[in-house]
């Protein structure tokens, strides 16, 4: 007879004592659990011990979490969480430095346990370690190890960031602005000082006024890639929390200590690998130093201001006046303002009054600075896309104003300027670190490439808009390759031509359309089935090769990373912590469980637990779109697995293996994408034969019966 559901097998171990095999009631309460455990061992008071898991993080067994105990589970008899709390703060006031040691690390290896960081924080086990760390008698591993404890005790939660004291943090400060201090220290207290930048801005404001920028610098300088990754996220964390202003002095005064310089030749062209860690903090740079430029792109053209005025004619001269006597000289007033109207007109401005159309915002005056800065950067050639254009007669000419204003408007969605940081992005791009002024080379670029599209498409006045279509394109193509210069960039986007654009687009439309005569698309009909088949067996051998994910936070993105596999019967979810740089572990090394035959449902973006915590902001939206949670049976209640997916097509592949698994249809857009790619794929190996056979609109007629069936063949008679 089968046991009830609620009850498993298990064994319990203790250290010099023989294992007990056990079935345990789920209905039973814990406290009567450990009685009868301890009972079997003659053990007196069973309120100081507690259960644990034997593997892991050796979490205690609470009434919140025993339900994740499954048959053959292996627990442990420990002391209880409060006795054990008590035990190792008493260790931290040791008078002996090997006793506080020892007590750190165990404190420190028991600190992921909510249940345990809870009891130690409700016995003022920040305090005592806060005290260690400002003591700082030890500057070596004692002070790394009560460093890395805080931390981990911090990231529960429980204490708000915001409560620690200003003496507390300035000491953590002298850490990081102190020279040859032990390698592990700086690393955490940068970390430290970063979670308090990122949550408290009282706080921050403090690090930002005691930690100099040199002293970044001189961080990001030491050939240590963990040293410099924590000095590179305090600084972005210090930046996201300056103002306008600050930022934009911050940042000047970093490219005159040519930080740019250093990160493109010592970090991203690094012989060593750049972690995703790192390539996030790039990212929010290039974001933070692209975003400088939003304020003139959301400021309109003042035509009462006789700078902008100035600029304008600046603009005009360089393109129609040589140098010496100015075109107009001696003509009265009235007669000049016709002759400068005339030639704003020639230079591409809608009205004859340009300030008219630098009133848009966006790019307001971003145009007008990139204009210039094309004139005066690259004067051979701005004259020569004026003038040649400006001559034409047969309506071909090219607007120089109008198409700079809407290229800067395109350059600034492709880049995002002014939109706030993604939490998880990677996306950045390294020619932003390889060239100043940066943008502004880009349109230079951009612009001498819209010239030459127009050239190649035979383009009018009426066509402007299908230009700037192709123009974003070969823009946002060969920024996807993310090449390492501008050269490099001015290269590749000049090679993809109009014609170039013309066929990729083709062949990408061959691949999704396909034909759609009625035979084939009855073909195509009797190859699904088995094309899905073929989707949904990939699918979970992708889920059971497993993928590392991040561990993402309602404040800020973590390092820390788990990974979750499928078993390879397809019954069982194994996952577990890593650690980062350590490739992924074998299933057998995995700590947790959950069973299949235990979900209930597989839940995306926003209906999941994580992401309706975090909020709705622009700056989680990419995180929605990367979120998947499966429910399941947690005893009579329902809880979740959460997921955050490292990509877009990572995410498509678990939630399709997810659905495959759980019996329903995977709906994904990598799941049409791969049957789409399959189906053409297939169909064309059948159609081999017929090449260049026309495959008629409808099937042909069946002929008509013959009046008899004399001519079939008699196999009775013998051949003579």
């Amino acid at each position: 007879m089968a046991p009830p559901r609620n009850v498993v097998k298990i064994a319990v171990q203790m250290r010099d004592a023989i294992p007990q095999l056990i079935q345990l009631d789920q209905a039973k309460p814990l406290a009567a659990v450990l009685k009868e455990v301890c009972d079997a061992w003659t053990l007196p008071h069973s309120e100081r011990y507690a259960l644990q898991f034997a593997d892991g993080h050796r979490r205690y067994i609470t009434e919140n979490n025993r339900m994740e105990i499954k048959n053959g589970s292996i627990l442990c008899l420990s002391t209880a969480p409060d006795r054990e709390a008590e035990r190792l703060l008493r260790g931290l006031q040791s008078e002996s430095r090997e006793g506080r040691r020892e007590a750190l690390r165990h404190l420190l290896m028991l600190a992921p346990d909510l249940t345990f960081a809870r009891e130690v924080i409700s016995r003022d086990g920040l305090q005592r370690l806060g005290t260690i760390i400002e003591d700082g008698d030890d500057l070596g591993e004692v002070l790394a190890l009560a460093l890395r404890a805080f931390l981990e005790l911090m990231e529960h939660g429980v204490v708000s960031w915001e409560t620690l004291s200003i003496p507390f943090v300035r000491k953590v400060v002298c850490y990081v602005n102190m020279n040859l201090m032990d390698a592990s220290v700086q690393p955490l207290a940068l970390g430290l000082l970063e979670n308090v930048t990122l949550s408290s801005p009282t706080l921050g404001q403090l690090v930002k006024s005691e930690v100099p920028l040199d002293r970044l610098l001189v961080h990001l300088q030491v050939m240590n890639q963990q040293l410099q990754t924590k000095a590179m996220a305090l600084l972005t964390a210090l930046l996201q929390g300056a103002t306008p202003a600050e930022r934009k002095h911050m940042l000047d005064y970093l490219w005159q200590r040519n930080l740019r310089q250093f990160i493109y030749k010592n970090i991203i062209h690094s012989a060593a690998p750049l972690g995703d860690e790192m390539a996030h903090h790039l990212y929010v740079l290039q974001a933070l130093m692209l975003g400088l430029l939003e304020p003139r792109m959301r400021t309109p053209l003042d035509p009462f201001s006789q700078e902008q005025r100035e600029q304008l004619q600046a603009l005009r001269q360089a393109a129609f006046e040589p140098e010496g006597e100015p075109v107009g000289a001696g003509l009265s007033a009235d007669r000049r303002r016709s002759l400068c109207a005339r030639e704003f007109r020639k230079l591409g401005f809608s009205n004859s009054n340009p300030a008219q159309d630098l009133e848009r915002v966006p790019p307001g005056l971003l145009a007008l600075d990139n204009m210039l800065y094309f004139s005066r950067q690259a004067p051979s050639a701005y004259s020569r896309f004026v003038l040649e254009n400006s001559s034409r007669e047969d309506k071909h000419e090219c607007p120089f104003a109008r198409s700079s204003i809407q290229l800067t408007v395109l350059l600034c969605d492709l880049l995002h300027v002014g939109e706030p940081c993604s939490e998880t992005a990677q996306d950045f791009s390294p020619m932003f670190f390889g060239q100043d002024q940066s943008f502004h080379e880009l349109f230079c670029v951009s612009i001498q490439l819209l010239n030459k599209t127009w050239k190649e498409m035979r383009a009018t006045q009426e066509d402007f808009d299908k230009v700037m279509q192709v123009v974003r394109e070969q823009l946002a193509r060969t920024l996807a390759l993310k090449p390492s210069s501008l050269e490099l960039f001015r290269t590749k986007v000049n090679a993809l031509t109009y014609g170039e654009v013309l066929r990729l687009r083709q062949t990408e439309r061959l691949h999704q359309e396909g034909t759609l005569a009625p035979p084939i698309l009855e073909l195509r009909e009797k190859l699904k089935p088995e094309l899905l088949g073929l989707i949904r067996q990939q699918r979970l051998l992708r889920l059971c090769e497993g993928t590392l994910f991040h561990k993402i936070s309602s404040r800020r993105r973590q390092d820390k990373l788990w990974f979750c596999c499928l078993s390879p019967n397809h019954k069982v979810l194994q996952y577990g912590d890593v650690e980062e740089g350590v490739g992924p572990p074998t299933p057998d090394s995995l700590p947790e469980q959950l069973p299949v035959a235990d979900i209930r449902a597989l839940l995306t973006g926003k209906d999941c637990p994580h992401v309706r915590e975090k909020g709705s902001g622009k700056q989680n939206k990419d995180v929605c779109e990367l979120a998947f949670s499966v429910s399941y049976d947690h005893g009579e209640e329902e809880a979740y697995l959460n997921f955050i997916a490292p990509s877009k097509r990572e995410f498509h592949l678990w939630t399709d293996g997810l659905s495959a698994l759980l019996g329903n249809p995977m709906g994904s857009e990598q799941t049409r994408l791969d049957l789409e790619q399959l189906l053409t794929m297939e169909t064309k190996l059948r159609l081999l034969e017929l090449e260049n056979v026309p495959i008629p609109e409808h099937p042909p007629p069946v002929p008509p019966p013959p009046t008899n069936f004399n001519f079939c063949y008699d196999c009775s008679i013998a051949e003579p």
